[in-house]
């Protein structure tokens, strides 16, 4: 129950959070603070209101957004797993997100290799396609 609260409250904060009107409202509050620093003395207080106010935004937004950026990361990577799944591809990548960064790196160095091989025979098996048709065999004229 408190998670999925959690849950609904974190995408709607990150929502709002992301929306033009949003910023604009940021923006509009930094002016008011900075349009009241005379009225005010530039004093420490005031100065004090604007760093606790984003302090306490930016950390509470820190968490939120972590959260939200997690959740569709794990529903992408189940995505991404089921669709190797019920495909021709190697069902081994499933999960890889769970190695260390080295270990991933590692792959991906072997996957561009195996993709630059594919590529480098796609483009002899073309050439030579390409020469058995123009060097094939001849009709022979009828007599």
């Amino acid at each position: 129950m408190i998670e999925k609260l959690f849950t609904r409250i974190a995408n709607w904060v990150a929502h709002l959070a992301g929306m033009p009107p949003t910023f604009a409202i940021c923006v509009l509050i930094v002016v008011i603070w900075a349009v009241t620093g005379p009225v005010f003395g530039f004093s420490d207080t005031w100065q004090l209101v604007i760093n606790t106010g984003t302090t306490i935004v930016t950390f509470l937004m820190v968490f939120l957004i972590q959260n939200t950026q997690n959740r569709d990361s794990a529903a992408i990577q189940t995505k991404l797993d089921e669709l190797i799944r019920v495909s021709r591809a190697h069902n081994t990548f499933i999960g890889i997100e769970h190695l260390t960064e080295s270990e991933v790196e590692e792959i991906r160095d072997k996957c561009e290799k195996a993709a630059k091989r594919h590529d480098r025979e796609v483009a002899e098996a073309a050439v030579k396609k390409a020469a058995a048709g123009k060097n094939g065999p001849k009709k022979k004229a009828a007599a």
